[in-house]
């Protein structure tokens, strides 16, 4: 996935060092400003950790560290409909594994991309304690319990319109 270079406005970069300032840009406070910036923009480009790491006076390579360490925080823009499904062991065993190479077939996208509409973003998770109704799939906040590979179209298409 080649990275996009986009141009942060004014306002933008302002929103960026309240959020910092909110915190009193303590280095210890870098996990609270990353999560409101990514709140704010849904994901956390390249220019918005060197924003963070300018006001915060601390080198990129910390924030981008951080960044890249939690999954919770992503720089890449998550689709208008983020799917993500749970391969954890329940849903593993459970047969997790097809219902995703499902999806990437229909989508057509790799886990961590965006269809190119923007619709749809592909991401595994750990476990959304669920286990009941393993194999799980989330799309945005509705879940989907004993998912099959012949479910997955259906899915989609409750999305695409």
């Amino acid at each position: 996935m080649s990275s996009v270079k986009i141009e942060l406005r004014p306002d933008q970069i302002e929103k960026i060092h309240s959020f910092c300032d909110e915190f009193n840009n303590e280095p210890g406070e870098l996990i609270n400003v990353l999560h409101r910036s990514q709140g704010e923009f849904g994901y956390l480009p390249a220019e918005v950790q060197e924003v963070i790491a300018e006001k915060m006076k601390m080198p990129v390579a910390k924030v981008y560290g951080v960044v890249t360490f939690y999954s919770f925080f992503t720089m890449i823009p998550k689709g208008e409909f983020p799917i993500s499904i749970c391969t954890g062991t329940a849903c593993y065993v459970r047969g997790a594994e097809n219902v995703l190479a499902e999806f990437k077939k229909q989508l057509d996208i790799q886990v961590g991309e965006t269809s190119p509409d923007g619709k749809f973003s592909l991401s595994c998770l750990r476990c959304v304690g669920a286990c009941g109704l393993a194999p799980v799939v989330q799309v945005g906040d509705k879940t989907y319990g004993r998912v099959a590979p012949d479910d997955v179209k259906g899915i989609i298409e409750e999305y695409k319109s």
